[in-house]
């Protein structure tokens, strides 16, 4: 159903234009022989590969879902899943950024990165499986042992074996602290673990011939709480000496859930009866280890939303373009018809611009933040090396929230040009409505991101994170402050920052007299900031696009009107936000919670 372009002209435009990469990357050893025909190459063929052979198993994935077998607790894929995972790996996308130590491409995780929105606009339930492999293969390489990572690496890079990341408990989500699974040390070095995990995605599949589970779970004598949580690799077959599948490790699937969206991932119950496993890096440390997992998964999660909006708004243009009702209100705009394609109509257009603006605001955003990883990763320099790890801690939980929250309005928005065609499942975009949903609650709620983002990355430091970011927001500002061409974009621009630096303190004094405080405000807080984010961006962006908007090429001239656009109409909430969060605790708090 529907159609799906990759949008790689907006993605050269933000890598050789906003971030200018190849200049960046040149800075990088690693990376110094890339340039831009490399870059656009890994797009292009990007873009066929996920239009060609992704997007056309997303409505039929759906509507299929998996399928478990309770005597022998397999699952299934749909139709065609299995056969486009084998062309994901013989083409060699699953070590796009990998280490060639373990048989990985060696590119950068800023290119990684549009690759992945392409894999999630054509098919998020798909791109699942790969996408928690690569978590785990970031994991296993930054805490695992030299055995762990000669045993395990090498399959996870070339696709042949997937992971998963096995936390939450049915007695417990978000507080880890409560999680029950036992693990007990064993005389070859190994562990046995019992427990039930659920929520488990892509648990149980048929796609690859091993699956590596990185689980959580507590040795004998644990400190109580997060304090005592310990992570450890437990793979669904044991590995043989030869590198290949051996026995059966007891961790199976007890069941799939049945659920509103991504029906075409396997969201498994996971049981633990005794399962093999091997610690990963020291006991009682498992969340540090965990961590980057986590971190990973979230900005994946970012990732998911950008593709579900620029999948629902390349529909809905199309949509919009075709279906005629009623007339212009300005007089006909196709007269020989009986009425004019609502496009015409300028609320059509306000929900077709929203999910451009969001698409585009949050591909600048993501591929910033992706740079910024492999400056992390790869400087020379130690101290720019922490400064890019700090920017990244800073903004990572904006990504997983402001994008996820924007995804939901956009694909909302992107449903309603269909009218009541959008409600009606064999249009494909409801499915988007519904898959976008979980996105704002799992890896972290988005209010455990915005209280993430303001008690620990921002109140946790004294804001010092925080202001870093914000002096290149203002060296941007005053440097293009009195260019009047640019004031429409760089007046709301400093005044937002100015807004967050005294909504800031102001949050942080409530906060030392009461907890509470943080928690009322984290969430309008955290929108602030987003649009904070996507402001600076959408400057940058302007400001490009005005030097270039009298040429042949028309992209300019769009950018720029979607830039007026955001700062008109979409901007302008942090009014909102503003006072809602200043508003306090107290009206939160107040009820006794026995009124309810």
């Amino acid at each position: 159903m529907g159609q799906y372009v990759a949008p790689i002209r907006d993605m050269q435009f933000v890598l050789h234009e906003l971030l200018k990469v190849e200049d960046e990357l040149k800075t990088l050893p690693n990376y110094s022989e890339i340039d831009a025909d490399i870059i656009n190459q890994v797009l292009e063929e990007g873009g066929k590969f996920t239009a060609e052979v992704l997007f056309p198993l997303n409505h039929s994935g759906d509507r299929e879902g998996c399928h478990y077998d309770g005597a022998t607790k397999t699952v299934t894929t749909p139709k065609g899943f299995k056969e486009a995972y084998k062309q994901y790996v013989d083409g060699g996308w699953a070590a796009l950024a990998c280490d060639p130590e373990y048989g990985g491409q060696g590119l950068p995780v800023v290119m990684n990165n549009s690759f992945y929105e392409m894999l999630n606009s054509a098919n998020q339930a798909w791109t699942m499986y790969p996408g928690l492999s690569h978590g785990a293969y970031e994991c296993l390489k930054e805490h695992g042992t030299d055995d762990q990572k000669k045993t395990y690496l090498p399959k996870l890079v070339s696709g042949e074996w997937t992971g998963t990341m096995c936390l939450t408990e049915p007695h417990c989500g978000t507080d880890l602290g409560m999680l029950r699974s036992k693990a007990l040390p064993q005389a070859d070095g190994s562990w046995l673990i019992t427990g039930n995990k659920i929520f488990i995605s892509a648990g149980e599949h048929d796609m690859s011939e091993n699956i590596l589970h990185l689980v959580l779970a507590r040795v004998p004598d644990a400190p109580e709480g997060s304090k005592g949580i310990s992570l450890f690799l437990v793979p669904k077959f044991l590995p043989n000496a030869d590198g290949g599948i051996g026995e059966r490790n007891p961790i199976t699937c007890g069941a799939i859930e049945e659920k509103m969206g991504i029906h075409g991932n396997s969201t498994c119950q996971m049981n633990l009866d005794g399962a093999k496993g091997w610690i990963i890096g020291q006991p009682n440390k498992g969340l540090n280890a965990m961590f980057v997992f986590m971190n990973a998964a979230r900005l994946g999660v970012g990732m998911q939303s950008l593709g579900l909006t620029e999948v629902a708004y390349q529909n809905a243009v199309t949509y919009a373009k075709d279906r005629i009702q009623m007339r212009s209100l300005t007089g006909p705009k196709n007269p020989e018809k009986p009425a004019d394609p609502i496009i015409v109509h300028p609320d059509v257009r306000r929900m077709l611009l929203t999910g451009r603006a969001y698409a585009e605001g949050a591909r600048a955003f993501t591929s910033y933040v992706a740079l910024q990883i492999d400056r992390e990763l790869h400087h020379p320099d130690e101290d720019v090396r922490k400064e890019a790890a700090d920017e990244v801690a800073l903004l990572t939980p904006i990504v997983k929230a402001f994008i996820t929250d924007n995804a939901w309005i956009a694909t909302s928005e992107a449903m309603q040009v269909y009218g009541g065609h959008g409600y009606i499942s064999e249009w494909g975009m409801e499915q988007y409505v519904r898959d976008a949903r979980i996105n704002l609650i799992y890896e972290g709620t988005n209010t455990i991101q915005a209280l993430d983002l303001l008690g620990r990355k921002i109140l946790g430091d004294n804001g010092a994170k925080l202001r870093k970011f914000g002096e290149k927001i203002k060296a941007f500002v005053e440097e293009n402050g009195l260019d009047e061409n640019l004031s429409e974009f760089i007046t709301p621009l400093g005044d937002l920052g100015d807004k967050v630096t005294k909504l800031t303190m102001e949050i942080g004094m409530k906060a030392f007299q009461n907890a509470d405080e943080v928690g009322a405000a984290a969430v309008p807080y955290l929108r602030v900031v987003g649009h904070l984010v996507y402001s600076y961006f959408f400057a940058q962006m302007a400001k490009i696009a005005l030097e270039k908007q009298d040429s042949s090429d028309t992209f300019y001239k769009t950018k720029l009107a979607t830039a007026r656009f955001y700062f008109a109409r979409l901007q302008p909430e942090t009014a909102t936000l503003i006072r809602q969060a200043r508003s306090g605790a107290a009206n939160l708090m107040a009820l006794d919670a026995d009124l309810f």
